[in-house]
């Protein structure tokens, strides 16, 4: 779980995490530093300084950059990757929610709420069609799994013996959304249909309290 200040950054190799996040955070508030400045704020020697970085690069979270002298060599600096950005605090699920909401307390405006998400299921449906082009159901539903976890849903598929499949979604990174507007379930449900153009029913919601999404597919 992601939480406020130096408690939201994901945790790092056990035993060094208290310098990694230290570093990591420095970075965010601080921008580009060098091995001398990060030895001077968090009073380590430069060598365990580039130690941490050798790691944190090796994550993908800190690359090094060359920067140019007006004399001699460049100097090497640390910044923080696009992919380190998810390591902090988000709440964009806070703006969604605070934006459906102004939608729906005017009368004027609350019937825009369904088109929105009918026009992103249109996006998602024009994004993934082509990719289930030609493919047996089986090789769809797996497709969908792949896409699904590319989303962050932790996806799973369950062959059943009558021909049937079970696809399972441990987690919902629009959680908070679907709670309160139950239109992002019942446009995934009808999304899920057309891609794999076969009967696909929902037994369990994890906005509805459960403990998984679960789909019984053909």
């Amino acid at each position: 779980m992601k939480t406020s200040g130096a408690a939201g950054v994901k945790k790092t190799v056990q035993g060094e995490q208290s310098t990694r996040e230290r570093i990591l955070l420095l970075l965010k508030t601080e921008g580009r530093m060098y091995a001398g400045d990060l030895s001077s704020k968090l009073e380590l020697t430069e060598m365990a300084i580039r130690r941490h970085m050798y790691g944190l690069e090796s994550e993908g979270s800190v690359q090094i950059v060359s920067v140019r002298q007006a004399m001699g060599r460049p100097l090497h600096a640390y910044e923080l990757t696009a992919e380190a950005d998810e390591l902090f605090p988000k709440n964009y699920h806070l703006l969604a929610l605070d934006l459906l909401d102004e939608l729906a307390d005017d009368p004027d405006t609350a019937v825009l709420i369904d088109r929105m998400f009918e026009g992103r299921k249109k996006k998602l449906q024009d994004r993934y069609e082509a990719r289930m082009t030609g493919k047996s159901l089986k090789d769809k539903v797996n497709e969908l799994a792949i896409i699904q976890n590319a989303g962050g849903y932790m996806a799973e598929v369950e062959p059943q013996s009558d021909g049937s499949f079970k696809l399972y979604e441990y987690n919902c990174p629009i959680a908070q959304v679907a709670g309160k507007y139950i239109q992002a379930c019942t446009c995934e449900l009808s999304l899920f249909r057309t891609l794999l153009d076969a009967p696909v029913e929902r037994t369990e919601c994890l906005a509805k309290g459960g403990g998984k999404c679960s789909y019984h597919i053909g």
